[in-house]
């Protein structure tokens, strides 16, 4: 079964992470990773040879591990060839250690605290219950294009100060470079150009007549005390807008089938909404959006799970597979509400990375998911589980449509 990469001695997957097998039943691969195979050279999406990493603590010790780069400087000619932004774009939390990580990120930090992001609340909720009522009538729904899809482009738009009549352009952009079509490959590569231009003009408009949002506040603090390139304020708004968008479309989508799957996990949360925080929890645990964290390249030569990764090769850190650990989680692949915290999951990150806008998304994916069971109590799967459509993707793990009826 076992192929060998390059004389290393380990057993080794008999598909690259975009093999069927994988897409389709990823969980099932993932426990034998970790009971097989644990740290293991693959081919990565993009072709290059990668380390997928898919135990719980070798995972969460990377997360935290400053070894670990995440700037692609630190990547050895040629083994990395990740999807290419351009300079506007690129000088982003995702691409940066301290100090310029420490220093950009604090600029924005103080939008997402807990206590300001609940003072969105009420108008999450406004959001979620309008969308819901243009397609209450109708008995059915696509439920990412009518619901999950448009909430968070509505909230981060909102957050942002960008207008009302750049939101559907705002979104068609996001999802040619979430989901490129394979007939039209330059689709993705001109909205890129198009999201560079319109951020640009957007943030010379807002420099001339500031607003009561981020992307404003963003612009007096680069102008007041030059902390920020005007590179990094192009791409820092790039990030919450693109990340903002992306995770909490597919926490949505996923955790709605999660549990359409369970009804009576769904019972138990719409008789008692006080569950819903751990269900949050429970649900990003379960299914998350982001099954890859972001790809990272070791400084030095460095020991993951007692095995030598080279320095600057690419290691992915497999937080789908580490979520469902049963070192780690007692019936991993059982939802369970009354687990602590979700056990500890790793969907938001772990150490400096940890997701910056991880209490929106929580509050986002609360209001949703308890919006939708409160107003549409019979809600049911509107085609066969096995015809649901999913991103071709291992990195991000998402529904394509999510047809229901109610």
């Amino acid at each position: 079964m076992a192929a060998t990469y390059r004389g290393i001695g380990l057993w080794a997957m008999p598909y690259t992470v975009d093999d069927a097998r994988l897409l389709a039943d990823p969980y099932a691969v993932y426990a034998e990773l970790r009971e097989q195979a644990p740290v293991q050279r693959i081919t990565g999406p993009d072709g290059a040879p990668a380390w997928l990493v898919t135990r719980y603590d070798d995972v969460k010790q990377a997360l935290a591990d400053p070894r670990l780069s995440l700037d692609k400087r630190h990547a050895l000619p040629g083994n990395y060839r990740g999807f290419s932004l351009p300079p506007a774009l690129d000088a982003n939390l995702l691409n940066m250690d301290p100090p310029d990580h420490t220093r950009v990120r604090r600029l924005v930090s103080k939008a997402f605290t807990a206590r300001r992001v609940e003072a969105l609340r009420e108008p999450v909720q406004r959001v979620a219950d309008s969308l819901l009522d243009a397609v209450e009538g109708q008995g059915r729904a696509e439920l990412i294009a009518d619901y999950a899809g448009p909430l968070p482009i509505i909230v981060i738009c909102d957050l942002l100060g960008v207008p009302q009549e750049a939101r559907r352009d705002f979104r068609a952009w996001t999802d040619a470079m979430l989901l490129p079509d394979p007939t039209r490959p330059e689709r993705a590569k001109e909205a890129v150009g198009s999201m560079v231009r319109f951020y640009v003009e957007l943030i010379r408009r807002k420099r001339e007549q500031p607003g009561d949002d981020l992307l404003s506040a963003m612009i007096a603090a680069r102008d007041e005390g030059d902390r920020l390139t005007e590179d990094e304020l192009t791409s820092l708004a790039f990030l919450i807008h693109f990340a903002g968008y992306e995770n909490v479309v597919h926490l949505i989508g996923n955790a709605t089938v999660a549990l359409l799957d369970d009804p009576k996990r769904a019972r138990a949360l719409r008789e008692d909404p006080s569950l819903m925080p751990a269900a949050v929890e429970e649900l990003a645990r379960f299914d998350p959006p982001g099954a890859l964290a972001i790809r990272r390249f070791p400084l030095e030569d460095l020991e993951i799970g007692g095995v030598t990764v080279p320095a600057g090769e690419t290691v992915m850190l497999c937080i789908a597979s580490a979520n469902r650990d049963p070192a780690r989680v007692h019936d991993p692949d059982r939802l369970d509400f009354e687990r602590a915290g979700g056990a500890g999951h790793l969907s938001l990150g772990h150490g400096i990375h940890y997701c910056l806008g991880a209490p929106l998304a929580r509050l986002e994916t609360a209001v949703a998911l308890g919006t939708l069971l409160r107003r549409f109590p019979d809600l049911a799967l509107g085609v066969p589980r096995d015809e649901l459509r999913r991103r071709p993707s291992i990195r991000a793990r998402g529904l394509i449509e999510l047809p229901v009826t109610f």
